[in-house]
């Protein structure tokens, strides 16, 4: 049957209908509210890179891309989101092409929008990230009338509540879902479609997706077919199959065939026959594989140093795009004076500069006669150039040139949190909104190192000093000089040598170097106490008595005096969501690592006022007696292989503004 569509499109803020041609199966809206730009300009260049990196990511395969490019006013944000069911190559199609065709009709406005078929492309100069947004939006309606309005219409709504719930429970790579109707009209199917973009939570994306339900009704009442689109959720129907299969994000191994069994009447005989003719052949071919894999070894052990280079070199290849000119770098820094130093790190100084086009940047500089500068600098622009997130500071490149080893990252304007939360004359522009937005960013970054990004990293040192604040005060998770990768389905890791800051390291992982992603938990439950508390974690006045904040809480919390644990420069005009945050933070603490919440528990936790939280075990108190001779905030490192002591080694380490230091890729 031919279907005709049409389209009609609803702006909140113009109060004017316009048809759009159906052909072109597409709509775009540019938006002249946030002002033009020039075609040579910085937000110009900015927004051209980062479209065309959005098309060319051949790294994410689940149809979802949101990068920033660019500083301050001169920023460029972008969404692209394709439908569940489009491949990768396709959907970096769809993308490309809008892009172009976006460019085209919207030359110069810096906030603009595209709906086409099979994908959405958005930018805009404002943050778009993890916002519920309505508007512009449209409608699009199918011109040929049911015949049961009624029974359409109740079996449609029916259909819409039940993907609205599967696609709002999906995770932060996907929220789509796709189904024709369970129980069917006598005369037609029904199939329908929604989507939201994945950076919403389940509660946004079921509160958008039940907007777009509720308008159905003012587009397409009556109509077989029709579509309802928002930029951060969209939904369609027909009567028609208007898609494919879902693409699959995490393959399901095939589960092994069932094994045949026969009686031991029968196969008596036979087993024996086989043993007597199987035994002798399988102990040859045993040996033969054996011999095969020693002359193997033997060869791979001869050609080890001529691969390790060849590694090495092909590793660097793959970041080549990213190298800065040195001489570009010692001019942005004045020669790396001491104007320019933000401060000195495990592994060098770090400086910031200003490059010729007005961005700011941020350089670490290894020391020369760091003995781990160039492997440990190879691992970081391997690993941290792969880590694309909101919340993480962004390596914008490196440099490699004669002895000089330098990673240049984005500026982050207003240093880090420990220079705000424990000062208290700073502390003050800390309400309690933007302390509670620092806490669900935190969240959001180590959701993705643990489980939403292409590697699994675990960070091992995350305290204040390592959240870096943007001039939104949006929190930037810095220092990955501590962090393992580990294996996706590993949930624990040992090691000999533990390397971490004093007061923020899990029990198991002091004691026994056991850490996992519960490590970072504990770590995160510890940042969480310091934030509602504005306390250091090392102790605080209790009268004549010092008391680590982890017992004050605890005790505090036991006794129903929670209240006493909250910074007194706080109000109480949010006195339950700080109770709330608090008794995450002592479930994030617990002693037992499997007790602890994950990272996506917590960002539920955050999110929903609604869920109950269990009670939680009395912390880890071991910082009272194991470590209480530790210096203050200081990092220190076990090796028993090196040391041939059990004692630990300290380390002095100097808090910096902008520290970001160097990673080891590979576990130990």
């Amino acid at each position: 049957m031919a279907v005709v569509s049409c389209m009609l499109i609803i702006f909140l803020c113009f109060p004017f209908l316009k048809f759009v041609s159906v052909a072109t199966a597409q709509k775009h809206v540019c938006d002249n509210g946030n002002g033009n730009y020039t075609a040579n300009s910085t937000y110009s260049s900015n927004l051209n890179t980062l479209l065309s990196t959005l098309s060319s990511n051949t790294q994410i395969n689940y149809g979802f891309y949101n990068f920033s490019y660019g500083q301050n006013s001169d920023i460029a944000n972008a969404i692209g989101l394709c439908r569940g069911d489009v491949e990768s190559e396709r959907c970096r199609s769809c993308l490309k092409n809008s892009t172009l065709d976006i460019q085209h009709r919207c030359p110069n406005q810096k906030n603009a929008i595209l709906w086409s078929d099979l994908c959405m492309l958005r930018y805009s100069n404002e943050t778009i990230f993890h916002k519920m947004e309505t508007s512009p939006g449209y409608y699009w309606w199918n011109l040929e009338n049911v015949t049961e309005l009624n029974q359409f219409s109740q079996v449609l709504g029916n259909l819409m509540k039940r993907l609205r719930g599967i696609a709002a429970s999906g995770d932060s790579r996907r929220k789509y879902a796709a189904a024709e109707n369970a129980t069917g009209l006598n005369f037609q199917t029904i199939y329908g479609a929604v989507q939201c973009t994945p950076d919403l939570s389940q509660q946004e994306c079921n509160q958008c997706l039940e907007g777009a339900i509720s308008e159905i009704p003012n587009c397409c009442d009556d109509k077989v077919g029709g579509r309802v689109l928002r930029p951060s959720c969209n939904l369609r129907f027909e009567t028609y199959r208007f898609y494919g299969t879902e693409t699959t994000l995490d393959p399901v191994p095939e589960a092994p065939p069932p094994s045949n069994t026969t009686s031991s009447k029968e196969s008596g005989n036979t087993t024996i026959i086989v043993i007597a003719v199987v035994v002798p052949t399988v102990v040859v071919v045993i040996l033969l594989i054996c011999l095969l894999l020693y002359l193997r070894r033997l060869k791979a052990r001869k050609n080890l140093a001529v691969k390790e280079e060849q590694d090495d070199e092909d590793e660097i290849k793959i970041v080549e795009s990213l190298h800065f000119n040195f001489d570009a770098i010692r001019v942005a820094t004045e020669d790396f004076s001491d104007s320019k130093r933000l401060g000195q790190g495990g592994f060098g100084a770090v400086y910031w500069g200003r490059l010729p086009n007005g961005q700011i940047i941020a350089v670490k500089r290894l020391s020369r006669d760091s003995g781990q500068g160039d492997t440990e600098f190879k691992n970081e622009v391997l690993l941290v150039v792969k880590l694309q997130h909101r919340n993480l500071v962004r390596l914008l490149g490196f440099c490699l040139e004669g002895r000089e080893r330098l990673l240049i990252y984005e500026f982050v304007p207003n240093k880090s949190l420990d220079y705000f939360i424990f000062d208290p004359a700073m502390k003050a522009q800390l309400d309690w909104e933007k302390r509670y937005k620092i806490i669900r960013g935190i969240a959001r970054g180590l959701l993705y190192l643990h489980e939403d990004s292409q590697l699994r990293i675990i960070h091992r040192d995350l305290k204040a000093s390592n959240i870096l604040l943007d001039d939104e005060m949006n929190p930037k998770i810095a220092d990955f000089g501590m962090a393992r990768l580990v294996l996706m389905d590993q949930t624990q890791v040992n090691t000999n040598r533990i390397v971490g800051t004093y007061g923020y390291m899990a029990p198991e992982y002091a004691m026994q170097g056991q850490f996992s992603v519960k490590s970072d938990v504990y770590s995160f439950g510890v940042l969480i106490l310091e934030i509602v508390s504005g306390q250091k974690n090392s102790g605080i006045n209790n009268g004549e008595n010092m008391e680590d904040l982890l017992s004050f809480a605890w005790r505090n919390w036991k006794e129903g005096k929670a209240i006493n644990v909250v910074d007194p420069s706080l109000n109480s005009n949010s006195r339950n969501e700080m109770m709330r945050c608090l008794h995450i933070g002592l479930l994030c603490v617990q002693e037992n690592f499997l007790d602890r919440p994950t990272m996506a528990n917590i960002i539920l936790m955050l999110n929903s006022h609604s869920l109950s939280l269990p009670i939680p075990a009395e912390p880890a108190f071991y910082v009272n007696s194991r470590t209480r001779s530790l210096p203050e905030m200081q990092s220190w490192e076990y090796n028993s292989r090196e040391t041939g002591s059990s004692e630990p080694i300290l380390k002095s380490v100097q808090e910096s503004e902008n520290e970001a230091s160097i990673t080891e890729l590979y576990p130990r």
